[in-house]
């Protein structure tokens, strides 16, 4: 009865090792996006009021899969973005256009949040710059 009793645990300990093993395996095995951004902070340094608020964040899909940009959100509704909604293939580069409204005085740090199904999930791009009054 103990012998039946160990060569069972014994094989229960085996069936759940190998079947542990093939999805780590399989894991390894899948296709992710990997999204790379050129910069992740945009300064805009001093510029004047009512200037042209646009700047583009570049990137490249790094991965082996496709990169779906999901939704772009920002901090306030200052901040205006625009991207493409189809899928960028690996190796090739997109843009996520900013727009922000100049005609707010003073400093400003404004974030960025880009969701996709890249690898490493949501990313948090920023901008930066102080408005003066037009001369």
């Amino acid at each position: 009865m103990k012998r039946t009793v160990n060569t069972l645990l014994i094989l229960v300990l085996a069936i759940g090792f190998f079947n542990a093993s093939k999805s780590d395996i399989n894991f390894l095995d899948k296709k992710v996006a990997i999204i790379k951004f050129e910069t992740e902070i945009i300064n805009y340094g001093t510029i004047e009021q009512y200037s042209d608020g646009t700047k583009v964040f570049t990137f490249i899909n790094e991965g082996d899969a496709p990169l779906t940009i999901t939704n772009v959100k920002t901090s306030c509704g200052c901040t205006v973005p625009s991207y493409s909604k189809t899928p960028i293939l690996p190796g090739e580069t997109g843009e996520i256009n900013i727009k922000y409204d100049t005609k707010r005085l003073g400093n400003f740090t404004k974030t960025i949040t880009v969701m996709s199904n890249a690898q490493e999930g949501n990313k948090i791009l920023k901008i930066k710059g102080k408005i003066v009054a037009a001369k």
